[in-house]
């Protein structure tokens, strides 16, 4: 992985690891639905006006099926469901069950097509970082007073996890080409005020400025400028790479949450994290061997394997400016990495 996906991969992790203290936050005063349609409300508010002026709605509109089943699995369902299940378990718990994204989106890679990208190096990888993350919800337990609307809402997280390994494969294969910018801007806007009514319907009372703030830097920082990140490390890396960072995510929604939220810190903890972050760099990179072999110029299996996945051979582009970075092809040649397949 470039220095380049690295910077973009603890971006990510910082960003998404932090979501989770600000909606169990905002939960504490909005309902799920207006916690889902405040942030996408804000975040398309932040990206609409870069959007305009940098045209980048009207290619998103020709393929505006795609952007909203992009827009269902990456924010409408995610959103609701994870507002949903923490008004039930703590943020950081939540935090460590969206981190088998990893597992779930080599699942699916292979499924779709994939048969280079498991590796027993990789394999290995997946497996320690999905152990890690075992042991650390063993310690942390399910620490709330009805097991029952626990395990539901475990289930509401995972079901997200799923989603969230779908959405790269969607991104590399039918939104290629297609300026990402418009898409999320789009699919922000669509779902925000899909899930307005509702909202409104279920608002209770005035809203505390703690929730209020978490809202809004839901939608700033978690929502309009993690989405232009996760863009810009999917380009970067490949969709099945990208998801990675939610192994390292819990680390972050679990040391918020016992700061801030004075949630338990166990021991299970300080005996997962280091599997977590072993199986991350073996899942990333195949080892010490798989670096020889790229700083070397060997072809990335990676890029060979997922169907339709983009690589970028040309040199890398770098600016201030991450949206319009986003938005133009690269000066540099693409192949198209095995025949276009049908998402599911």
């Amino acid at each position: 992985m470039s220095a380049k996906g690295w910077w973009l991969f603890a971006t990510m992790s910082v960003l998404w690891g932090i979501t989770y203290l600000f909606i169990s936050e905002a939960v504490a005063a909005f309902s799920p639905a207006g916690v889902v349609s405040g942030r996408t409300l804000i975040g398309a508010a932040v990206l609409l006006p870069i959007a305009i002026r940098r045209r980048a709605l009207r290619p998103a509109l020709r393929v505006w099926p795609w952007v909203l089943v992009f827009g269902a699995l990456e924010m409408a369902g995610p959103f609701f469901l994870l507002s949903s299940a923490e008004q039930t378990i703590p943020s950081g718990l939540t935090g460590l069950l969206v981190s088998t994204v990893p597992l779930w989106a080599a699942i699916i890679g292979f499924i779709v097509g994939d048969r280079k990208l498991l590796t027993p190096v990789r394999i290995a990888g997946l497996l320690v970082g999905f152990a890690g993350v075992a042991v650390i919800v063993a310690g942390q337990g399910l620490t709330v007073a009805e097991p029952v609307a626990a395990l539901i809402a475990v289930g509401k997280v995972l079901l997200t996890a799923i989603m969230y390994a779908i959405v790269p494969f969607i991104i590399a294969t039918k939104l290629r080409g297609v300026p990402s910018l418009g898409s999320v801007t789009m699919a922000l806007i669509v779902v925000g005020l899909a899930y307005l009514p509702p909202a409104l319907l279920t608002q209770q009372g005035v809203p505390s400025v703690r929730s209020i703030v978490s809202l809004v830097l839901l939608g700033v920082l978690c929502t309009a400028i993690a989405f232009i990140a996760f863009f810009a490390l999917i380009d970067e890396v490949g969709p099945v790479r990208a998801p990675l960072f939610t192994y390292v995510n819990p680390v972050v929604a679990i040391a918020l949450g016992a700061i801030v939220l004075a949630e338990p810190l166990t021991v299970g903890l300080l005996i997962g994290f280091p599997l977590v972050l072993l199986g991350c760099w073996l899942a990333a990179t195949g080892g010490w061997r798989r670096r020889a072999a790229e700083t070397a110029g060997a072809p990335d299996p990676i890029a060979e394997a997922v169907p339709g996945a983009m690589v970028e051979t040309g040199p890398i582009r770098t600016g201030p400016d991450a949206a319009e970075t986003l938005e133009r092809p690269s000066s540099g040649p693409r192949h198209m990495a095995g025949p276009e397949s049908s998402d599911p």
